[in-house]
């Protein structure tokens, strides 16, 4: 949980520029989505999180 955080403020920030710029191509919407999942922790976001998770270790 507490290596979600950081992932939580980045991606926050990601979509506030986001919006800003008014440009949201789709990789851009998926990292939105993303976003989602971590602030609403439903329970496919635990599903999510432990994939970004598995796919940050293994280039780790």
């Amino acid at each position: 949980m507490n290596a979600a955080m950081p992932l939580v403020v980045v991606l926050g920030i990601i979509t506030v520029l986001l919006v800003r710029s008014r440009d949201v191509r789709t990789w851009e919407a998926v990292i939105i989505g993303l976003f989602g999942f971590y602030v609403a922790m439903t329970p496919i976001g635990w599903a999510v999180i432990g994939t970004v998770n598995w796919l940050l270790g293994g280039l780790g």
